[in-house]
């Protein structure tokens, strides 16, 4: 497909291929992706319309494009799906009140401060680069590279000397190198003199209004000392603390030991909650007091699982790589296999209490309350209640869920399911607390039958937890 541009004065104008169309810095006819991949590089002592160019406008690169603006960048948004353009132009997209006000001051920005585009050719009008694409992982738990493998060729086709290219998404050690180093080399583009390359993994906690984008440290590694200097200017033009690193390799696994961590003390969490449950004491009483303890103690609480992306898949590309070298690593692995495992472990409790009602979950009616992977996010990538209501189904169980976050989700071999208006209507046997956002009011629970409590935070009805 023809790549069409997109400019926020000018919102989602559709242009049959072949054609030109306006952008920031005037007109531009439109080029097959061949032709993108051999276009002519800019000489390097060319002006740059853009300050930063953002690849990938997810819940990652969409709040970094926005925070570039607001610290006075003038940015260059990319994205492959026009539909992601045309919903960001209309605001519909899930961000933090203030990242919201961000973007109503940014789309109404001139074209030549702030503008969204799918046509990778214009990355060459942008003195930095960064991608920010999703890095999953498929059914098997192996690394599926495609979406940053497609997004690192198209910087690499478009790079032009003097740029400075930063990777952020989350990867093994050595992609940096991979995917753009070498093949930049091989185009004659030598890092450190022609162009700067660096990793610098994201830092974006969606949902949480208590850290603010620009306040979190940035690490960074480049390719050579000049890269990784080059980069902490391209950064520090908002963020308020860059921390370097020696190397690209030591930024990188950088953020696969901090994700690695909550994965393990995750994984902890739910198992002190299966030994408080079975000595009878109250787990999340257990971590409050632990707590108090002012060094050496970091709180971590129970659940159903952990879903987003990074937790569930971070781990999973060290331990591929891991595997690859023949190295093991015994405590990254089980606590993976634990967080795997949890879901199973919720249906099973299920199971249990239906049982002790003198119910089978064949024909049983139950609910989940709250779908989405964290509170107030709506986001359900690799969220444990999509695992969980397949798994119910499975077992001939009945389901349905409501969260005013989520009004649809699709659940593997059940297919669509809309978030129920009114719980109680449904006539639940079992209801499922799995994710509390900020403006659910769980009242009504007090009316459930029974209430399986995976968040360890309901106080009122008929409650039993993991």
């Amino acid at each position: 497909m023809t790549s069409t541009p997109v400019t926020s004065s000018a919102l989602v104008e559709y242009i049959p291929q072949q054609q030109t169309r306006a952008v920031a810095g005037g007109r531009r006819p439109a080029l097959s992706s061949a032709d993108a991949a051999v276009a002519t590089p800019h000489p390097a002592s060319r002006e740059f319309p853009y300050d930063i160019a953002i690849v990938g406008l997810g819940y990652v690169g969409l709040p970094t494009a926005l925070a570039m603006h607001a610290a006075g960048q003038r940015v260059l948004g990319l994205d492959v799906s026009l539909d992601r353009l045309q919903a960001i132009l209309a605001g519909r997209v899930d961000l933090l009140a203030s990242d919201r006000e961000r973007l109503q001051a940014s789309i109404i920005a001139s074209a030549d401060e702030f503008a969204l585009t799918d046509d990778a050719r214009l990355l060459a009008d942008a003195r930095a680069v960064v991608v920010c694409v999703p890095t999953p992982v498929d059914a098997h738990l192996v690394p599926d590279l495609s979406i940053l493998r497609s997004a690192c060729a198209a910087v690499v086709a478009n790079a032009v000397p003097g740029q400075v290219l930063i990777l952020t998404s989350t990867t093994y050690v050595g992609t940096t190198d991979d995917l753009l180093v070498h093949p930049l080399a091989a185009r004659g583009l030598r890092p450190g003199e022609d162009i700067a390359v660096a990793f610098s993994p994201e830092r974006i906690d969606p949902g949480n209004a208590g850290h603010a984008h620009e306040a979190v440290p940035r690490v960074v590694g480049g390719a050579t000392p000049q890269c990784t200097e080059l980069a902490v200017e391209v950064l520090g033009g908002y963020a308020e603390q860059v921390h370097p690193v020696s190397s690209t390799g030591a930024a990188e696994l950088t953020k696969l030991l901090e994700n690695t961590f909550r994965a393990v003390n995750i994984a902890l969490a739910n198992e002190m909650a299966e030994i408080s449950g079975a000595l009878n004491l109250d787990v999340m009483e257990v971590i409050a007091a632990a707590a108090t303890k002012p060094y050496g103690f970091m709180p971590f609480y129970p659940g159903p699982g952990v879903g987003g992306h990074c937790i569930p898949c971070d781990p999973h590309y060290l331990l591929w790589q891991l595997r690859r070298r023949r190295i093991t690593s015994p405590v990254i692995e089980q606590a993976m296999n634990g967080i795997a495992a949890r879901p199973g472990r919720v249906v099973d409790r299920c199971v249990e209490v239906l049982a002790a009602r003198g119910q089978s979950i064949a024909g049983a009616r139950v609910l989940v309350l709250g779908t989405a992977y964290k509170p107030d996010v709506e986001d359900v990538r690799e969220s444990p209640a999509l695992e969980i209501l397949a798994l119910l189904a499975a077992r001939g169980a009945k389901i349905a869920y409501q969260d005013e976050m989520i009004p649809t989700l699709r659940v593997e071999g059940v297919g669509e399911l809309q978030s129920e208006a009114d719980p109680l209507a449904f006539a639940p046997d079992l209801v499922i607390v799995h994710t509390l956002h900020g403006r659910t009011e769980p009242e009504w629970l007090a009316s459930a039958p029974a209430i399986l409590d995976t968040t360890y935070r309901v106080s009122a009805g008929p409650r039993v937890v993991l």
